[in-house]
């Protein structure tokens, strides 16, 4: 079990914040350069740095329980025992209030999240939810899921929010038996599970009619288009992408925001 400690430094996992200290190093190393290279790098930099605290800024704070939840999950020792979670996984508040948007946008009542993480997206959508409103959680590893659900109880949002723990293809098959349909389901999980995870939704009937599937990390750190920098997870990220684009049944746009968010619909 992780024991808490202080706050880490959370390291750049998006193609905006890997840019930026790309552009960092360069100015700090640019002494030798003319002085029009110089400004030019300075200014690169200041427009790439600058970006995500501007629109962090233009975006309605979040919620005390989501940034109590926040600092909990930044406090836990993610690397302790190998278990490959760590505090970048937190969806955090700009993609927070998308999603919380989305939801009521929508009008969704029924929402499905696939990797829910420590439950700060799981929080922020079901703030969102009308009375009677229902989000249903599947997290595969059940250190998450405990401290999801330690920050969720206190929250009245939280009441709202069923955790399943377990292989997400076996709670979906459970969840398609049982004939749930939701209106709004987000995909922020195990990353060559993408494919089979929007495949289920569709043929097992789970999303809604007029439904809408939300997948995170489609521009996964700029690696999709940098087949040279492409890890496994990577590759499994340009291969769906390129699957999506394919595939008639839906039409889809991404949206640059953090690691990039794809959103869905069926139109066949």
């Amino acid at each position: 079990m992780s024991v808490p400690t202080g706050p880490a430094v959370a390291r750049p996992v998006t193609p905006v914040g890997i840019a930026a200290d790309l552009l960092a190093s360069l100015v700090g190393r640019a002494g030798d350069l003319p002085d029009d290279v110089r400004r030019d790098l300075a200014r690169a930099h200041g427009l790439v740095a600058g970006l995500d605290d501007y629109v962090a800024r233009c975006t309605t704070p979040a919620s005390g329980d989501l940034v109590a939840l926040e600092a909990r999950t930044r406090s836990e020792a993610w690397d302790a025992g190998g278990t490959g979670l760590e505090q970048e996984m937190l969806s955090g508040h700009v993609e927070g209030a998308f999603l919380r948007m989305l939801v009521a946008a929508t009008r969704a009542r029924q929402v499905l999240e696939i990797g829910m993480f420590t439950g700060y997206s799981a929080l922020a959508m079901a703030e969102a939810l009308p009375p009677g409103g229902r989000l249903v959680a599947c997290e595969v590893d059940e250190h998450a899921a405990a401290v999801a659900r330690a920050a969720l109880a206190p929250t009245s949002a939280g009441a709202l929010v069923d955790v399943r723990v377990g292989e997400a293809a076996s709670t979906l098959r459970d969840l398609a038996g049982a004939g749930e349909r939701f209106d709004l389901v987000f995909v922020d999980a195990d990353k060559a599970g993408y494919a089979g995870y929007l495949d289920a939704l569709l043929d097992l009937g789970l999303l809604a009619e007029g439904g809408l599937v939300v997948v995170d990390n489609t521009l996964m750190q700029g690696q999709p288009w940098l087949p040279e920098e492409r890890t496994g997870n990577g590759a499994a990220i340009a291969e769906f992408n390129a699957r999506l684009v394919a595939d008639e049944r839906v039409e889809q746009v991404l949206v640059p925001l953090r690691d990039g968010v794809t959103l869905v619909r069926r139109v066949a």
